[in-house]
């Protein structure tokens, strides 16, 4: 993950042309890179072989500082999945794993689209550890990122480490409670995960687009939502994958909440949406993830609560300067607008009792068309 001269630890990229889609090319990707090398050194991808963007991503970095975090698709037609692992195998001859990929990553939410269960996805993980095995680059760890429910025993003792997404927008939580709730998530895993790290390999929040029940969108609740999470995250030592880099217009808005255009921390035209630094710690105090808080504590949580939201309202104005300044896969569309109850009950019973059973409604999702 990024050091900590760096605003992000890393952030989820997709290398297409922000608006029309198109297939990246090294050019392409060394502009964006040099963009985003303000905010962090580390990008994490979603597929090798989908429009040939491995190779251009590799090559841009090449010579350079930066690492990435290589994505292999999955989704029902396995042939999928078997294109982009021959493609991962071929550029490892090329570029220079060792120093520039920090894992690779088997499926993107394919478990909690219903595409394949936690032991198909696993046979993939030991399918992958084998092929780097093979040349000499067993160090590289292999993981699987999926919604933090889907993540059960199957697919923990597979991974080398968890990597959870989690998106309270998705759940419908309010600004207010989504601090809580995203580390109420990660809390769970890490029980559940005994030795092995957890990592966020995806959350985020949007500033546009239409409400999801008490989820509202907006420049200052993504700056809080940034802030709160990453304040935190360091705090407590959880890596994370920002979601993410660039607003993306080519991304479809068929969801209920027309917001998959809306997560980057930059805008389509690349200029950032907040002034540098994106968020500042100082003041922060983390809220409660507990559901058994004393009357006492749930004082304190709305104390800091509000000590957080002033600090983004001190915040506004930058928001407000740099929006005058400036004026793949699709991997956030795996975010659907609605509630698959029966799938959360389901995934939640595979994790057992070390995953708490709080009441909340997860997000289901909607598969990538992009094949």
């Amino acid at each position: 993950m990024a050091s900590a001269a760096f605003q992000f630890d890393a952030l989820a990229y997709n290398p297409k042309q922000l608006k029309t889609g198109e297939c990246p090319t090294v050019d392409s990707v060394r502009d964006d890179l040099a963009v985003l090398s303000k905010y962090t050194d580390e990008i994490r991808i979603y597929s090798v072989q989908d429009c040939n963007q491995g190779e251009p991503v590799l090559r841009a970095i090449e010579n350079s500082d930066w690492k990435v975090q290589l994505g292999l698709w999955i989704n029902k037609d396995d042939a999928v999945y078997e294109k982009d692992r021959d493609e991962l195998i071929r550029l490892a001859g090329v570029f220079d794993y060792k120093k520039h990929v920090t894992a690779v990553i088997v499926g993107n939410e394919a478990i909690y689209r219903k595409e394949q269960t936690s032991a198909q996805v696993a046979a993939k993980v030991k399918d992958v550890k084998q092929a780097l095995a093979k040349l000499g680059l067993e160090s590289i760890p292999v993981t699987v990122s999926e919604t933090w429910p889907s993540y059960d025993k199957t697919l923990i003792d597979a991974v080398d480490y968890i990597n959870m997404h989690v998106f309270p927008f998705w759940e419908g939580t309010s600004i207010d409670d989504a601090q809580s709730k995203a580390f109420e998530h990660i809390y769970d895993l890490q029980k559940a995960a005994g030795n092995k790290r957890v990592v966020v390999g995806e959350t985020g929040w949007p500033d546009a687009g239409g409400n999801y029940d008490a989820a509202v969108p907006s420049l200052k609740n993504e700056q809080r939502y940034l802030r709160e999470f990453i304040c935190r995250a360091q705090l407590e030592k959880v890596n994370y994958v920002w979601f993410s880099a660039f607003d993306e217009a080519w991304k479809p808005t068929t969801n209920a909440s027309d917001v998959e255009t809306h997560w980057g921390v930059l805008k389509g035209d690349k200029t950032p949406k907040f002034q540098s630094p994106m968020y500042d710690c100082t003041g922060f105090k983390p809220s409660s993830s507990t559901s058994d808080d004393s009357s006492s504590e749930e004082s304190s949580e709305g104390s800091s609560a509000d000590n957080n939201s002033n600090e983004i309202d001190s915040l506004d104005s930058d928001i407000d300067e740099s929006s005058d300044e400036s004026s793949e896969i699709d991997e956030s569309s795996d975010e659907s607008s609605e509630t698959d109850e029966s799938t959360t009950s389901n995934a939640l019973s595979h994790i057992g009792s070390s995953i708490s059973t709080t009441a909340a409604s997860v997000v289901a999702l909607v598969a990538a068309a992009l094949f």
